[in-house]
């Protein structure tokens, strides 16, 4: 067989092909955030606040497909530099099965747990009943997500990342579309609000699956998919996935846990100063989604050329990546810095929530280059199966950083003193990382290759 292009192709080309599909991609995902935020404030200041209440627990759903995820496309990209091909469909049948087990305990966790999760955040009673209803919607649905990230990353595990874009792209697309006519009423269907907003995300979510399993079956010729071996799974194979994906999950719901802590922070200052925390996080992922996205088509030709005992390659991966991502993010901060006001305009804001975004938005991002660095070294440890240090360096930017200096900060009693704490973490954070990085580079590539 014909050796994958991520052994072969010169890197630059290599990194733009394999990065700007999904950065492409999770831009359209940012759009879609955006979009489906502002329409949302055009109900309420209050039906945006219960929207960004509802976030960590739906940010957790995320998590969990995309730390899955990320052990299914580790597993399989390795495999297939290794050239063990039972190795890698083992891992995307087995993914399949580990998406619809998620799903079902979603949906134990959505009718059981919504209502309780968002009084915990707000007393207002509003608040309470609209993000009870957005909440329960997205988690007792959620098959769509957790199919959708899989049947993405075993296209992106095969180097096919222009179908992965597709896939994505078409979800949102439906999403967008379909907001303003379920949260407004518009042709035949009724006005449903909130409600509205969740079920066009749901049925984004599963167009964008079943155009993932129709594209993967067509087109991803490496892999063999059978229904008997989905539901055969070996433990072994199990092992593998979250050797790699539980770390990975653990590392991106610790964002559920800060973005809750927060909401438990500002709501001592009113619900305005979270509403402009979810604004600040729709914004923000503008600038962050490239760059992940750039990380997540890095991490199987790091995978690859790992096996394939490349590490010119692999070098070459990692300066090229850096340089790009401060790029971005240094874009991300002039924006910021500049044009405040005209981003918080799109969400229909109040003056209160001008008169505290502008500044909030301003302060936080000056950390963006340095969350560059971060991330792009994180994929390293993605890709060699050393997920833990990644786990290590968000929970002490996220938690054992972040949190308790947003909270010093707060009992100043002056939340523009509040913002400062994404910088104190980022910067601390990104000393873990070069650490860690060392340590991982050392023993994977300079002491074996």
């Amino acid at each position: 067989m014909q050796e994958n292009k991520m052994g072969v192709m010169p890197v630059r080309k290599l990194i733009i092909n394999m990065s700007v599909p999904m950065m492409i991609s999770m831009l359209v995902q940012a759009l879609y955030n955006v979009v489906d935020s502002i329409f949302v404030a055009m109900l309420s200041e209050n039906a945006l606040t219960a929207v960004t209440i509802a976030f960590p627990l739906q940010n957790l759903m995320i998590s969990v497909g995309a730390g899955t995820g990320v052990g299914i496309n580790a597993m399989l990209s390795r495999a297939l530099g290794e050239k063990r091909y039972d190795r890698s469909d083992a891992a995307a049948n087995t993914g399949i099965l580990l998406a619809v087990f998620s799903a079902a305990v979603f949906l134990i966790i959505g009718l059981t747990c919504s209502a309780p999760f968002i009084s915990t955040q707000t007393a207002d009673p509003e608040i309470r009943q609209l993000g009870n209803t957005y909440l329960t919607i997205v988690t007792t649905i959620g098959i769509g997500l957790f199919l959708q990230v899989t049947f993405e990353r075993l296209l992106q595990s095969t180097g096919r990342t222009m179908l992965s874009m597709v896939s994505q792209i078409t979800g949102a697309v439906i999403n967008i579309i379909f907001d303003p006519v379920f949260i407004f009423g518009i042709g035949p269907f009724p006005e449903m609000g909130v409600a509205g907003a969740a079920y066009a995300t749901v049925m984004g979510q599963c167009a964008a699956a079943c155009l993932g399993l129709f594209l993967n079956l067509r087109y991803n010729k490496e892999l063999h998919y059978s229904l008997k071996k989905v539901f055969r799974p070996q433990a072994s194979v199990i092992g593998r996935i979250y050797a790699v994906g539980v770390p990975s999950i653990l590392m991106m719901a610790i964002g559920s846990v800060m973005t809750y802590c927060m909401n438990m922070i500002l709501k001592a200052f009113s619900s305005t100063a979270i509403a402009v925390f979810g604004v600040y996080f729709k914004l923000q992922s503008f600038f962050f989604m490239p760059v992940f996205g750039l990380n997540n088509g890095m991490i199987p030709v790091l995978a690859y050329n790992l096996g394939a005992r490349k590490k010119e390659r692999i070098d070459e991966s990692l300066k090229f990546a850096l340089k790009l991502a401060v790029l971005i993010m240094v874009c991300g901060t002039l924006v910021f810095e500049l044009f405040p006001k005209q981003l918080l305009s799109l969400f229909s804001p109040s003056a209160d929530m001008i008169r505290m975004g502008v500044p909030a938005l301003r302060t936080i991002a000056i950390h963006f280059p340095i969350a560059a660095c971060g991330i792009v070294m994180g994929s390293i440890f993605q890709a060699f199966s050393r997920s833990i240090y990644s786990l290590f360096v968000s929970l002490g930017r996220q938690l054992v950083i972040l949190i308790p200096a947003a909270w010093l900060l707060a009992q100043t009693g002056n939340i523009n003193n509040v913002w400062w704490c994404f910088l104190i973490a980022e910067c601390a954070s990104l000393t873990l990382s070069l650490i860690f990085f060392k340590k991982v580079y050392r023993e994977e590539i300079t002491e074996k290759f």
